[in-house]
Formats: structure tokens, sequence, C-alpha cells
């Protein structure tokens, strides 16, 4: 064989060579090299935002669950308090091929329809906020309502036949938890004439709103016993207001007594709460049946309450003391 040939040959093979690299390169890994590296389900968890501490842990919670199961893997989304972009999150979940949805809707009359199309195709689980009807397979939450019932109650106790003045710090404007939660608050108080809200602010469930709507309030008040927020965050972004504003003898009551720094367990302890009203965020729960239902097991219930508890400084004290 003349040079010419062999020169030719040559770059046939380097071509062919190239070739196969760059197919092989490409072509999907029908089985994986270590089987035991295979998930047997994908679970997609659709947040509607990552600013409130609760849904921060509720992320947590479900990632701590899901790491107890090798065979599943669980991929998040945050739609950053947007309906629009959680629509769009839930439907990319859908085409990356999850097993199962789990969703805390960023408002239930907007994120009704786009749920039910998706349990049409796999399960769901619904978390915190339930939806319109029960296109879904399980709802998971706190009774909401029951919670303001609770802080009422205590605000009732608490004041005695000498009543206060009471300012309320609401979530996001109309939101379930919202409506249910001031319903059942004022309830309990509506039977003592000497206990009034004097004003009701919306801070959507943040802290720095929260101080910022107090401080435009705040002056206007002759005498403020109580302040109920519907979160901790909240409490205690009103009682940096009243702290700068020099302003002493209110008590603050929060919801979600979550533990770790600033949360309201800590607030409880050091004094800045007067109490906080647990509300479990239902992320282990979640995994736990997700996990059920996938594995097609049966007697799941379609809704469940998950229950909620005072904390206050002595409840505090008597759980170390117990330890």
């Amino acid at each position: 064989m003349n040079e010419e040939k062999k020169s030719k040959w040559k770059w046939i093979i380097i071509a062919c060579i190239l070739l196969l690299g760059i197919v092989s390169y490409r072509m999907p890994k029908l089985v994986n090299e270590n089987e035991e590296d295979q998930i047997k389900y994908l679970i997609g968890v659709s947040q509607s935002n990552l600013i409130e501490p609760w849904r921060i842990m509720l992320n947590r919670e479900i990632k701590q669950e899901s790491k107890k199961n090798e065979d599943i893997r669980v991929i998040f989304t945050d739609a950053t308090n947007n309906n629009e972009k959680q629509v769009s999150d839930i439907e990319e979940l859908v085409d990356q091929g999850i097993d199962l949805l789990i969703i805390s809707p960023n408002d239930t009359e907007d994120l009704t329809f786009a749920i039910k199309q998706v349990y049409q195709k796999i399960p769901v689980i619904v978390v915190a906020r339930d939806i319109q009807g029960e296109d879904y397979t399980l709802f998971i939450g706190p009774n909401n309502k029951e919670i303001g019932k609770k802080a009422g109650q205590y605000v009732v106790d608490m004041l005695g036949d000498q009543g206060g003045n009471i300012i309320e710090i609401q979530g996001a404007s109309n939101s379930p938890p919202v409506r249910e939660r001031s319903e059942g608050f004022k309830e309990e108080i509506s039977n003592n004439d000497n206990i009034n809200i004097v004003d009701t602010l919306v801070a959507d469930w943040l802290r720095d709103k929260a101080e910022d709507k107090l401080k435009e309030v705040i002056m206007r008040h002759d005498k403020i016993d109580v302040i109920f927020a519907h979160n901790d965050a909240m409490a205690y972004g009103a009682y940096i207001a009243a702290k700068k504003y020099r302003i002493n003898g209110i008590r603050f009551i929060g919801i979600d007594g979550l533990a770790g720094e600033k949360g309201g367990i800590e607030l409880v302890k050091d004094g800045i709460l007067e109490c906080t009203f647990t509300s479990p965020t239902g992320g282990k729960e979640a995994i736990q049946y997700a996990i059920k239902i996938l594995n097609n097991e049966k007697e799941i219930p379609k809704k469940i309450e998950l229950k909620s508890e005072i904390i206050t400084k002595s409840f505090i004290e008597i759980n170390e003391s117990n330890r």
C-alpha cells in the first residue's frame, strides 16, 4: 500500500473514532453503571416562596425525611410568591417525569385548576393551604381557625375583666390561613366588650414589613396591650418597632413555634414573645405518605389535620427540666 493510500485510511479511521465518541457522548445512559444508585421514585416539591421561615422549615423537614429513603429523589422549586411562576414550576416538574407532586399553593383559587390538571396524571399532596374542591390525593395542614381560637382564648384569659386594646398583624391579604386565624381569634374575643381590636395591619408574613407597618400607626393609639401577629417573624418585627419608640407594656403573641435562632421558641424563652402557637409544617408527614401512596398502600386518608400547641416560657422550662 502506497503512502497516499495509508494516509487516506488513517484519516478515515480517525474520523470514525471521533464520530463514535460524539455518538456515545450524546446517547443517554439507559442503564446506570451502579444499579444501586438508581432511584425508584422522583418527587417534585413546588413551594410558593422561600422568604417565610415557616416555608424554609417545610423544605428542610422534607429533605431530612427523604434522606431516610434511598430509593427516592426530591427536587424543589420556588415560585417567589408568583402564581404564574408556580403554574410554570409544576408544569416543568411534570415534564421532568416526577411520580408525585407535593405543593404548598401560593394562592388557593388561582392554583386550583393547575393542581387539578396534575392530579389527573399523578398523585398530588397539598400542604398547608387547601384548594377549592378535592382534586388531590391528600391534604396535610393545621386547623388555622382552631389556632386563632386558641390565641383568642389566651388573650381573653390574660387580659381578664380589665380588658385591653389589640393590634392584629395579618399575613398575606385574603389568604385562607389569614382568614381562618382571624375568624377564630375574633370569635373568642367577641363576647368581651372591653377587649377591642383597634387596628389591623397586613405585613405579608415578613418581619421587616411588620416593623414598618407598626411604626406608621403605633403613635395613633393611646394604649396598646396586645399585638397578635399571624406568625412569629411579624410578632418580632412589631416588638422591634415598639422598642424603637420606647413603648413598654405590650405583650406580643405569634404563631409558628419554630426552633432555631429568632424562631418562636427562642423568642418566648427570651421573654420577647408572651407565647406562640405551633403550626406544624407537615414536611415529614408529606414524605411518609408520599412513599405509601407511591407504593399503592391502601387506606390513605383524604385529609390529615396537624395538631397545634401553645408554647409559653413555663412550658419551655418544664420541658428543659425533664430532659
